[in-house]
C-alpha cells in the first residue's frame, strides 16, 4: 500500500483529522491512511482516464473526501442495530461516497455501481490495493444489473430525485431506505416527484468541512412495505 505523505498537500493528515473530528468521526490510523491512500490512486488515475472533473490536491480533499465523509454519521445511525448490512452506491463514478464509506464503516458491504466500465474498473482496483474486502463493483446500467437487497441506496448527485427512487426501488430490501446526497435543497425535483411508493422522511444539511457550499441529504422512506 501506499503511504499518505504521496499525497501531495503535506497538510492532508491533519485536515483529515480535525474533518473527522468536526463531523464526530472516529477513525484509527489505517482509516485515515486508507482514504488519503484512495485519494492518491484517484490522483494517479485521473491523468489518464479522467474519472473526475476535480483534479487539484485541496478539491479532492475537501470536494471528495470531506464532502463523502459528511454522509458517514448518518449511515452510522441508520445501520447501528443490524449485525450486517450492504449500501448500494448507484452511479458511484469513481467510488464517491462508496468508497469512502467502506474505509469508514469496515463492518458494512458497499456495492458501488456505475455504467462507466474505467470508473468500475478503478473502485475494484482500489479495492485490491487498499484492502477492502467490504468493497465490490458492478459494472453496468442499475436497472439492468441483478437485485440486490440492500438496506441502504446511496446516491451523490446521480439523477432527479424521482428517476432515482424509481431506479433504486427494487434494489432495497424490507425495511430498508434511499438516501440522496444533494446541492441546495431540491425543491423543484421534490415537487416533481410522481412516483407514491417512498415519501420523504427528512432532509438533514450537512456541514462540510472546508467547504462553503450548500450540501443536504434527502431520507426517503417506503409509503408501504411488503407482507
Amino acid at each position: 500500500m501506499t503511504q499518505y505523505l504521496s499525497f501531495s498537500d503535506v497538510q492532508a493528515l491533519p485536515r483529515l483529522k480535525r474533518a473527522c473530528e468536526s463531523l464526530g468521526l472516529v477513525l484509527d490510523d489505517k482509516q485515515y491512511t486508507s482514504l488519503l491512500d484512495y485519494l492518491t490512486l484517484l490522483k494517479k488515475w485521473n491523468k489518464t482516464y479522467n474519472l473526475t472533473a476535480i483534479r487539484d490536491t485541496d478539491g479532492m480533499l475537501v470536494q471528495h473526501l470531506f464532502d463523502s465523509l459528511a454522509v458517514v454519521p448518518f449511515f452510522q445511525t441508520s445501520l447501528v442495530s443490524r449485525e450486517t448490512s450492504v449500501v448500494l452506491d448507484i452511479g458511484s463514478g469513481a467510488g464517491l461516497p462508496g468508497v469512502v464509506i467502506s474505509i469508514a464503516m469496515p463492518g458494512t458491504q458497499v456495492i458501488c455501481v456505475d455504467a462507466v466500465e474505467k470508473k468500475t474498473a478503478f473502485i475494484q482496483h482500489a479495492a485490491s490495493i487498499l484492502k477492502l474486502s467490504n468493497l465490490s463493483a458492478v459494472h453496468g446500467r442499475i436497472e439492468s444489473i441483478e437485485k440486490v437487497n440492500c438496506d441502504i441506496a446511496v446516491s451523490r448527485a446521480f439523477s432527479s430525485l424521482d428517476d432515482f427512487v424509481s431506479l433504486a426501488d427494487r434494489h432495497v430490501k424490507v425495511g430498508g431506505s434511499i438516501l440522496a446526497m444533494k446541492g441546495k435543497k431540491p425543491d423543484d425535483e421534490l415537487a416533481a416527484m410522481q412516483q407514491a411508493t417512498w415519501e420523504v422522511t427528512r432532509i438533514d444539511t450537512l456541514q462540510v468541512p472546508e467547504l462553503d457550499a450548500q450540501r443536504c441529504l434527502v431520507h426517503f422512506r417506503r409509503t408501504q412495505e411488503e407482507a
